[in-house]
């Protein structure tokens, strides 16, 4: 019987009924070790004590009244995004798309604000993910995501990632802003050092440009620090945040500073479900466990463990593991084989990961993962490499044969 849902997904034959931490229990009782999260979603795990109750305390008493009234839960939470990052302003928003749908705008209304509507372009780079909307995708620019969509929209110039001089000439009168997720994750787990984010910052204070932030998979703790742009020293002037900050609950935001908001006026955005008292009940929740003593700093050693154990690995399976990137708990494989097949012979092991760009393999573990689940993890993918070698020699002497 096919399904009544719309074909746009392969999905896994697979279905799960409740999680447990770092665990998954699929329908047939089986647990699987999710290093997925949701793609970087769940970041607390799954059924943490903390967010189950914050969010059934709030169910209890209210879901909805929109951004027509005041909601306190969501100024409490503005509040604390603001005092822990470089932000004035925030922006609650239900998704990553919807958050970068949101950047865009502002960086575009600032320069109009200032007389020069004119300066709506903004530089991308290759290999980036933005999200699926019609802007964020031209703003990604990938051809297998623009395909059959019609006309590109408007305003986006993608240049090589990494390449400083092809940057530095594709500026135009025109350029507003630069958009720039500092670690790529769809794009293959490619991070840009530090010293490259610092370069665009002095760029874009030279040529009077906004500098963006998409910090939808990096950030909430995902590298071991708040946002990944803080182990470069550098600030943008707007980002956009959504997956962990949720812990599984759609949610994003838009933090900008005071100077890069103010063309945002009365009526000049808006959403119906963006900030409802259930998200901020949750964001909330998800903040008091991240920012509290201590956790960041559990995240940045489970990070180098992991990054230890796979290394290991990988002397022990040069013809499947090429390259071990990333930091904190968001690391990537690059494959000599198919990144599917290793994502499949993975889950055959009862590991969750997910397949990435650049035949990279995304581990992405929720960040309350520990050593002992860490170790376990990469004793897994190591069973799945020897699987596929076993595979792969198997064919080369029927081959022979």
């Amino acid at each position: 019987m096919s399904s009544p849902l719309l074909p746009i997904y392969a999905r896994a034959d697979l279905a799960f009924e409740r999680g447990e931490g770092v665990w998954l229990v699929a329908r047939d009782g089986e647990r699987y070790l999710d290093f997925g999260a949701g793609i970087a979603v769940n970041v607390l795990g799954h059924a943490h004590p903390h967010l189950v109750r914050a969010l059934t305390e709030q169910a209890a008493k209210l879901w909805h009244t929109s951004n027509l009234y005041e909601i306190p839960e969501g100024e409490r939470l503005a509040q604390r995004l603001v005092d822990n990052t470089f932000a004035d302003v925030a922006f609650f928003t239900n998704s990553g798309a919807e958050a970068l749908e949101a950047a865009i705008k502002m960086a575009r209304r600032y320069h109009s604000a200032r007389g020069e509507p004119e300066r709506f372009r903004i530089l991308t780079f290759e290999g980036a993910f933005h999200g699926r909307t019609l802007a964020t995708i031209a703003a990604g620019g990938q051809p297998k995501y623009l395909e059959g969509f019609g006309p590109k929209v408007e305003g986006f110039d993608q240049v090589p990632f990494g390449d400083h001089e092809a940057l530095k000439n594709a500026v135009t009168p025109g350029t507003g802003a630069i958009l720039i997720e500092p670690i790529q994750g769809e794009g293959g787990v490619r991070s840009v050092p530090p010293q490259c984010l610092r370069g665009l910052r002095q760029l874009c204070d030279e040529r009077g440009m906004l500098l963006i932030f998409d910090e939808v998979q990096t950030g909430v703790g995902r590298t071991g620090k708040l946002f990944a742009h803080e182990w470069s020293g550098v600030s943008p002037d707007i980002m956009a945040i959504a997956k962990g900050i949720g812990g599984g609950f759609p949610m994003g935001a838009c933090l900008a500073t005071a100077e890069a908001a103010k063309g945002m006026t009365v009526g000049s955005h808006g959403t119906t479900f963006g900030g409802n008292p259930l998200a901020m009940a949750v964001g909330n929740a998800v903040l008091d466990i991240v920012l509290a003593p201590g956790f960041l700093r559990h995240v940045e050693q489970m990070g180098l463990l992991l990054k230890q154990r796979l290394a290991e690995m990988k002397d022990r399976h040069p013809a499947i593991v090429a390259e071990i990137r990333g930091q904190g708990l968001m690391v990537g494989l690059r494959t000599h084989i198919p990144n599917t097949d290793l994502v499949a012979a993975a889950r055959r092991q009862k590991l969750l990961t997910i397949a990435a760009g650049d035949n990279v393999v995304r581990l992405l573990p929720p960040l309350i993962v520990a050593g002992a689940e860490v170790a376990e993890a990469v004793n897994k993918l190591d069973a799945a490499c020897v699987a596929l070698e076993a595979q792969i020699k198997a064919a080369e002497r029927g081959a022979a044969e």
